[in-house]
């Protein structure tokens, strides 16, 4: 069973992933993750951000093996081998934080934290100019976000509820009109008073 605290659950490790990767100034970057079967067509993501529960969604997949590029950066899920890839080009020092392989699901996300240095030009020793992970099958903490707890979902549920409750009451209110004639509002009144005296 997994609980959820605060935007994060106690699911056991449904991916992993290097806990830090670097790569030269205006080169490249590879992260390789892994996950679980049951997560082969569910969306992977990458996320730039030290909180978990605010971190911007940079790509993701469509659920595919296709490839997905925005921008400098791009992600391929490589089904068949359970491992999804994330590859950062011309990168600048500004890149160097905290990011998250994460896997998308309905009611939490389940995600690794992968630490990003940029090596500057001079300290770079690669002749590609292209670094990965030297170890992509490191275990890191999972941690999951999980939405239902996640304040910008609360909030608007918290807020609209009382509201939702309000309409439902009327409509099962006026569902069953009695019709009040001359004869029928003894007896309906009758049906009154039987009600609030038996409750």
């Amino acid at each position: 069973m997994d609980l959820c605290f605060l935007g994060y659950s106690t699911a056991k490790s449904q991916i992993t992933g290097p806990a830090t990767v670097s790569g030269p100034e205006r080169g490249s970057l590879t992260v390789k993750c892994r996950y679980d079967p049951y997560w082969t067509t569910h969306k992977k993501w990458w996320c730039r951000g030290a909180d978990w529960g605010s971190c911007k969604i940079l790509v993701q997949t469509i659920g595919s093996e296709q490839e997905v590029k925005k921008g400098r950066v791009s992600i391929g899920d490589d089904q068949k081998n359970l491992t999804f890839t994330v590859t950062m080009e011309d990168l600048r020092r500004d890149d160097a934080d905290t990011y998250w392989c994460g896997i998308a699901q309905v009611g939490s996300n389940h995600g690794v934290k992968v630490e990003v240095a940029i090596v500057s030009d001079t300290q770079a020793s690669t002749p590609e100019r292209t670094a990965t992970a030297s170890n992509p099958e490191t275990t890191t903490r999972t941690l999951t976000r999980c939405q239902l707890c996640s304040v910008h979902f609360l909030l608007p549920v918290l807020l609209k509820l009382p509201l939702l409750l309000s309409v439902i009451g009327a409509v099962l209110w006026n569902s069953n009109p009695v019709k009040i004639g001359k004869r029928d509002q003894t007896l309906v009144m009758g049906q009154w008073r039987v009600r609030l005296e038996s409750a």
